[in-house]
């Protein structure tokens, strides 16, 4: 559950990139996680190059796991892999490794976007079924880097909503989120100008209300996120970044620690 809030956090800094390179091979992010006053959790991004069906491709790793307390009694050691084309930067193929809890999933998507269909290998049940998209889809890590790219935000005003087709397990998804704004933050690094962005999530057994979830994203070339917020409902749980290198642009501060 803390990682899939934290996937959230992640993919909201996408939609907020205008035109310039926003990313690049060696880029690794990784964050902190906090589960009221107890550190809970540590994940990480880390880009690279690859092949895939003879096309070149990025090969994005996101790496969780559990840390202190919580890795006594409930251990989580989570691994996504996307594939994301270099020239369409669409996802075309997907890998979900994840344990929490002894709750365990081993899944692969396969991509085949010019026939809107998705094959999910499911290794732990042993099975293969065919899915259709509902146009071009991202997988929620693909999504994170195609939009950073592709989305102009040149002209983005308070209470702007954005929407993006994902597929994820075996279903499509859409992902909607408001921007609410600019702050200036105060992070590990530095002194930093942010943009807040606030999605919509469902209210239920894990989230306390459809905008439970604040983001904070470094207004810079980047964009990069810094920080997240999100009402539980039981807690409240934080995730800020805590270390980063191999990125494509400056890092603008206001002032730097």
């Amino acid at each position: 559950m803390k990682f899939k809030i934290l996937f959230i956090f992640l993919f909201l800094h996408l939609i907020v990139l205008g035109q310039a390179q926003s990313f690049k091979e060696g880029e690794v992010l990784k964050f902190k996680i906090k589960y009221g006053w107890f550190k809970a959790s540590e994940a990480s991004l880390s880009v690279a190059k690859a092949e895939l069906r003879g096309q070149p491709m990025y090969h994005i790793l996101a790496e969780g796991k559990s840390t202190g307390m919580l890795d006594v009694f409930f251990r989580v050691r989570n691994r996504y892999e996307s594939y994301v084309g270099l020239q369409d930067g669409l996802s075309h193929r997907f890998i979900r490794k994840t344990s929490e809890g002894g709750h365990k999933k081993d899944k692969m998507i396969d991509f085949f976007q010019d026939q809107q269909l998705a094959v999910v290998n499911d290794y732990k049940r042993d099975t293969v079924s065919n899915h259709s998209l509902e146009g071009y889809a991202q997988d929620m890590i693909s999504a994170y880097y195609h939009l950073r790219e592709i989305v102009d935000i040149q002209d983005i005003e308070q209470g702007d909503e954005f929407i993006l087709n994902m597929f994820f397990d075996e279903e499509n998804y859409p992902f909607k989120a408001k921007y609410m704004g600019d702050e200036i933050l105060k992070t590990d690094f530095g002194t930093i100008k942010a943009m807040v962005f606030k999605p919509f999530v469902q209210a239920d057994r894990v989230f306390k209300e459809k905008e439970s979830v604040t983001i904070w994203i470094s207004k810079d070339k980047n964009k990069i996120p810094l920080k997240m917020e999100a009402k539980l409902a039981v807690g409240s749980l934080n995730a800020h970044l805590y270390e980063y290198r191999g990125l494509a642009n400056p890092f603008n501060m206001i002032f730097e620690n």
